[in-house]
């Protein structure tokens, strides 16, 4: 395996004052296009794990580089305690001046923001920010009630299950400890026999899945219930999350060992498999839910030569056979059956960066981070 040089300068390049842009024409931010908290709270989760991996490996561990993403990860902090809402919700869009464009409320986008509090709440080095992040928790669990998709719980359950797996080793004074320890159970028991339903219900003999189409982010679904196993020892959420996981390996991954996301431009049910348009974000929640089998199942090979194909696809084993990935850490935003999006937006270099992440978590110490 050859070094990873990962480089964070598109990511500083789409983040101003305010928060991360969504949208690039090519490399440029295209400002009048404006936020969304998803990409927002992606970007604090990402910039956080990264900070404790520096924190954890002296090898990785610059300064310079550190306090560049912590300086990233409090402009995120404060667009997220900007968009939550008097009821725990966090509002998505809003234009480039700041103002709010007209949405509904998304549970994907509460879920996801709640994991992403999560995992910089576990990462970020210091009690101050530990603070903001309880707070932002604390409210956004108000709003989980009222959640009905499945994504968006299955970073809800994910969430809860790190939280509960680490707290049962903390004091009752860290700042979520008590709350978790109170809040979290019945909650996750809760998730996780709905998605356990959800799979026993859609699933047959040749459809391992939880739906009966298989469209975006579906990584996400068999990498909570590995998350929320390793808190419930529920054998059920281990047979789902086992049997789900190969299955979408099976589909993301072709013939002649290339990973191959599922195409949004027509998705995957039992009768067509879509090639194009091939979207970052499904390698890189694949790669989540892989990392999650390796900790789970024997043997890891497998799971570790997908993670490894994963990050390969970015570096240009794809089906265009062409890197996706610019020199400065920027990522186009799919690939065509015409050639690459070379816009390169937050949700796609996010996609990268994370992946990039888990591959180096894999396969310590192969990677290096650009100073």
């Amino acid at each position: 395996m050859s070094p990873a040089h990962v480089n964070f300068r598109h990511l500083e390049q789409m983040t101003d004052d305010t928060g991360l842009l969504e949208h690039a024409l090519g490399p440029v931010p295209k400002r009048g296009e404006g936020y969304t908290t998803d990409d927002n709270c992606r970007a604090l989760w990402t910039v956080s794990e990264w900070i404790h991996l520096m924190n954890q490996n002296s090898a990785l561990n610059d300064s310079r580089t550190k306090s560049r993403l912590i300086r990233l990860a409090d402009i995120y902090l404060a667009f997220l305690v900007w968009a939550q809402e008097p009821d725990g919700h966090f509002y998505n869009n809003f234009a480039y001046d700041r103002s709010r464009e007209d949405e509904q409320p998304s549970d994907d986008c509460l879920g996801r923001t709640l994991w992403s509090i999560a995992r910089a709440y576990q990462c970020l080095p210091d009690e101050e920010r530990r603070l903001v992040t309880s707070t932002l928790f604390k409210n956004g669990f108000r709003a989980i009630h009222g959640m009905t998709h499945p994504r968006g719980q299955a970073f809800e359950l994910s969430a809860l299950s790190v939280l509960l797996q680490s707290a049962k080793n903390e004091a009752e004074e860290k700042p979520l400890t008590k709350f978790i320890k109170s809040e979290a159970p019945d909650e996750i028991d809760r998730i996780e026999s709905k998605l356990i339903r959800l799979y026993d219900n859609n699933s047959e003999a040749d459809w391992h899945w939880f739906e009966p189409m298989m469209t975006y982010g579906n990584g996400v679904l068999p990498w909570a219930l590995f998350q929320s196993y390793q808190v419930t020892g529920n054998p059920e959420a281990l047979r789902v999350a086992k049997s789900s996981i190969r299955f979408l390996m099976k589909k993301m991954v072709s013939p002649d060992d290339l990973i191959r996301p599922i195409g949004n431009n027509g998705w995957c049910t039992k009768d067509r498999l879509s090639q194009w348009d091939q979207q970052p974000v499904e390698v890189m929640a694949l790669a989540l839910a892989v990392e999650q089998a390796a900790g789970c199942l024997r043997p890891q090979e497998e799971y570790h030569h997908v993670i490894e194909k994963c990050r390969s696809w970015f570096h240009g084993e794809n089906d265009l056979h062409v890197p996706v990935i610019s020199d400065e850490g920027g990522c186009c935003d799919g690939l065509r059956s015409d050639g690459l999006n070379r816009n390169q937006g937050a949700e796609s270099t996010i996609a990268y960066l994370q992946t990039e992440l888990i591959y180096t978590r894999t396969f310590l110490p192969a990677v290096q981070v650009t100073r």
